[in-house]
Order: C-alpha cells, then sequence, then structure tokens
C-alpha cells in the first residue's frame, strides 16, 4: 500500500498536467476578449439612457444611430474612399516620420556630438503645436497631399527620434564594455549589443509615433481636403451632424487600434527573448 502512493501521486500529477492546457487555452483567447467588454457596457448603457427616455440623443446620438449612419455611409462607397484616403496619408506620413526619426535619433545616441549639435534644435521645434505648422505647409508644399503627408511625418518624427536616442543612452554600459572585450566591430557591435537593447524602447516610440500620426492626419485633413476621416468630422460639424461626427470618431479608434495592434504583432518575434514582468503567465 504504501509502495503504491508515489505511482497514484505520479499519475494524479500526469492527469492534472494533461487537463491543464485546456483551461490555458481558454484563456488565451478570452483575455482579448476583455478589452471590448468596457466600451460594450457604455455602448449599451447609454442606448438604455436615450430608449427609457432621459435624454433625446440629439447631441449624443445612441450607438444605434452612430452604426446606422456607419452602414448608409458604407452602402453609398463614400466610407471606403475616405477610409482609404485617410490610410493612404497615415501610412506615408508614418513611414516617413519613422524613417527620418530612426536615422536622426541613432545618429544623436551613437554619436554625443551629434546629439549637442542636433538635439537642442529638435527639442525646440517638437515644443511648437501641430496646428502651427499648417499655414507654413500650405505656403511650401500647396493644399494637397504633400502638405497633409509632411504634416503627419513630423507628428510621427519626434517621439521616434526621442525613443531611439534615449534607448541607445540607457543601454547599460557593461554591456558594451562585454562587446569591447569581445573586440565586436562597429557593425557586430551594433547588431548583437545595441539592437537588441534598443528595440523593446524603439516599438514603444512606434506605437506612441502612430498615435500621434492618427492625431496629426485630423489637422493635416483640415488643409483643403475633400476625403478622408478628418473631413468627414469637419462635414458634420458643418451640417449639424452629430451622428456622423461620433461615427467618424467610433472608425478612427478602430482603425488606430487595429494599426497599433499590426505592430505589436509584427514587433514579437523579435522580443520573444525578453523574460519581463508583462510576459508572466497570467500578466
Amino acid at each position: 500500500m504504501i509502495s503504491d502512493a508515489p505511482v497514484l501521486q505520479q499519475s494524479s500529477e500526469q492527469a492534472e498536467s494533461t487537463a491543464a492546457p485546456a483551461p490555458s487555452r481558454l484563456a488565451r483567447y478570452a483575455r482579448p476578449m476583455l478589452g471590448i467588454l468596457l466600451p460594450l457596457i457604455l455602448a449599451v448603457g447609454w442606448e438604455l439612457v436615450v430608449w427609457l427616455g432621459y435624454s433625446n440623443g440629439r447631441l449624443v446620438p445612441p450607438p444605434s444611430r452612430i452604426f446606422a449612419t456607419i452602414l448608409e455611409l458604407a452602402h453609398s462607397g463614400e466610407l471606403a474612399r475616405h477610409i482609404a484616403a485617410t490610410l493612404w496619408r497615415v501610412g506615408l506620413g508614418f513611414a516617413f516620420g519613422v524613417v527620418a526619426g530612426t536615422a536622426l535619433g541613432a545618429i544623436s545616441g551613437y554619436w554625443s556630438l551629434a546629439r549637442r549639435l542636433l538635439d537642442p534644435t529638435v527639442q525646440a521645434l517638437r515644443a511648437i503645436p501641430s496646428l502651427a505648422w499648417v499655414p507654413l505647409f500650405i505656403l511650401w508644399l500647396g493644399i494637397f497631399e504633400t502638405s497633409k503627408i509632411a504634416l503627419i511625418a513630423v507628428g510621427v518624427f519626434f517621439p521616434v527620434y526621442l525613443g531611439v536616442m534615449g534607448a541607445i543612452l540607457s543601454v547599460d554600459r557593461k554591456v558594451v564594455e562585454v562587446g569591447r572585450v569581445f573586440r565586436l566591430s562597429g557593425p557586430a557591435m551594433i547588431r548583437r549589443i545595441l539592437l537588441p537593447a534598443v528595440l523593446p524602447a524603439y516599438v514603444v516610440s512606434l506605437r506612441v509615433g502612430l498615435g500621434l500620426g492618427w492625431m496629426f492626419v485630423v489637422a493635416a485633413e483640415l488643409i483643403g481636403a475633400s476625403e478622408g476621416l478628418g473631413y468627414l468630422l469637419l462635414d458634420g460639424q458643418q451640417l449639424g451632424k452629430p451622428a456622423q461626427i461620433l461615427a467618424a470618431i467610433v472608425i478612427f479608434a478602430i482603425l488606430g487600434k487595429l494599426t497599433d495592434w499590426l505592430i505589436e504583432v509584427a514587433a514579437l518575434p523579435f522580443l520573444r527573448w525578453q523574460d519581463a514582468f508583462g510576459r508572466a503567465k497570467g500578466a
């Protein structure tokens, strides 16, 4: 009887270990759904407030009316046209801003002389409000696509620049010294030490830059635009259509979250080596 006890205990542990993946798999699929819970509760709550007559829903339409407006715009073909125009502007502006911010941020972080020359000017320019660039870009680049893309690129540039420069400056000196002990060349030092150390902060700066790109596109689409979600917002304001304004805001939120998620997913293969708190089981 005594000799059978360890065997029974081992078999029970094996049974528990084989049964464990099922709840974890369920939790893996259920966890992302928690992010939808709060907006869903707010939407249902406001729908009930309007349905029960506590508000007429004129200035803040209920979700059902916003959804009907989105369907109406989709059926007319306007929604696809506005979304495509905005995505094109954000995509190009984000690309230009990321390239410029990464290059200058890396130069300023790696080379102290360049940092002393460039960083004070960049920090001064960073304090300029986005709308202050609008008349200047119109004067320089006209009212067409170039000025809009340039404005978005400006918004993306600053967080990427600061993220890259700050990440390089915060690399542990002892790790760099180890690379020097092993006589790594400059490119090898960047590839094997600096790049892995900088990558987590770089991904965060890309996400922040993308968020600012979505904010700046609204200001950009006020520059003589005839299509785009920013134009849809302005058109709803001028025609007194709060449902159209909120529909555009909801679409902005959905597109912004989707593009942010794409950056997160694209970065996952490069960050699997991290043993961070956020990657702990159940986090």
